[in-house]
């Protein structure tokens, strides 16, 4: 194991002498540069992401590890794909209980498409969904595994982000929030049955998950206070994650969340939910809440993951300002903080300023 990769696992794992990692994600700085057709600085042109994390000698968050896990569709499920015109391709599901049909319209702004029609967008659909989780299996994929281990393994610890829970996936990727929170009040019978095809569907993920090598574990929830009420959360989200938490501390694996956008009205149920830590917490002044709300919410015994305003990368603010929130992190947090960005490095912010912030983390890993 390599020394970011060991050192990411003993952090985790409480087993670093106190010492912390500094793990900044560049995705989407990168992806909206070259999206925009827009050079690289020097010296990262002509390198992908993880090439500029080796660069910095910084580690990266691997959750390109998820690739090892394969969702495995019926065979009844046919999916085919067709260009309606320039911009426009429509996606569609035929199973023997029906038809989903998603419409997708390329952006002009990235390479993320916009959808058009969701995939569910009435109950019939919804069924489907349903029927579609309910014969969905996983499988192992070693040689996916092997692979990333070869051509990022020095840069951290395997990492990997499941799929949404219920209410989160309603929202995300099956019907959006307006037509999800419909969906809540309007076919409550249907959309209990989506999320308990769901729960036993990722039951049978987390069976795989266990049986694997991937230690650190985290629900891509993208959980947000101004779409997700105490009610919803206390009622749906909660005690799914508590199900998952407890199967997953069962194997012995690290476990997060992502929580992002607003999460004040959420954040006293923190350490209800049976999670190690939570990741992209966003402080102010991007989010809504402090770096000491975030503390008392957290209390001792759970990680922070990131909790460097994304803004503070931008011209914007003084490198100052940078280093005096970088130095509270620290104070408030470690040892049980994995440094990072709330929640990436934007397309307008200066990548250099992560050396900055690398600088301080060796300081103080130093002194450990």
């Amino acid at each position: 194991m390599t020394d970011l990769a060991k050192l990411n696992r003993n952090v985790v794992f409480g087993q670093s002498g106190g010492k912390i990692i500094w793990q900044p994600r560049i995705g989407c700085w990168y992806n909206d540069k070259k999206f925009a057709k827009e050079p690289l600085p020097e010296p990262y042109e002509g390198k992908n992401v993880h090439e500029i994390h080796r660069a910095m000698g910084i580690s990266s968050r691997l959750y390109t590890f998820r690739k090892c896990f394969k969702r495995i569709e019926d065979s009844r499920v046919n999916r085919t794909s067709k260009q309606i015109n320039d911009t426009d391709t429509e996606i569609r599901m035929e199973t023997p209980v029906g038809t989903q049909i998603t419409v997708t319209r390329r952006s002009a702004n990235s390479y993320q498409a916009i959808t058009v029609k969701w995939e569910v967008e009435s109950e019939e659909e919804l069924k489907v969904a349903t029927w579609r989780e309910e014969n969905t299996s996983w499988e192992w994929d070693q040689e996916a595994y092997d692979e990333l281990i070869e051509k990022i393994g020095d840069l951290g610890a395997p990492t990997i982000f499941m799929p949404r829970m219920n209410i989160q996936s309603l929202y995300i990727e099956k019907m959006g929030v307006e037509k999800g929170v419909f969906a809540l009040y309007e076919m409550p019978d249907s959309v209990d049955a989506y999320f308990k095809a769901l729960h036993e569907s990722h039951d049978r993920l987390i069976d795989v998950i266990n049986e694997s090598p991937i230690e650190i574990i985290n629900f891509g929830e993208n959980v947000h206070a101004g779409t997700l009420s105490p009610d919803l959360f206390t009622r749906y989200h909660l005690p799914e994650c508590q199900h998952r938490c407890e199967r997953l501390h069962g194997a012995g694996k690290f476990v997060s969340s992502h929580w992002d956008g607003d999460t004040g009205p959420l954040l006293k149920y923190a350490q209800e939910t049976g999670l190690d830590g939570i990741e992209a917490i966003t402080p102010k002044p991007q989010g809504d809440v402090t770096l000491e709300e975030m503390k008392e919410a957290l209390g001792n015994s759970m990680f922070l993951l990131d909790g460097i305003p994304a803004v503070y990368f931008d011209e914007t603010y003084s490198i100052d300002t940078l280093k005096e929130c970088v130095h509270k992190l620290i104070d408030l947090f470690a040892p049980k903080l994995v440094l990072g960005i709330s929640d990436e490095l934007s397309s307008t912010g200066n990548i250099e300023r992560l050396r900055i912030v690398d600088d301080i983390v060796n300081e103080y890993n130093a002194k450990c």
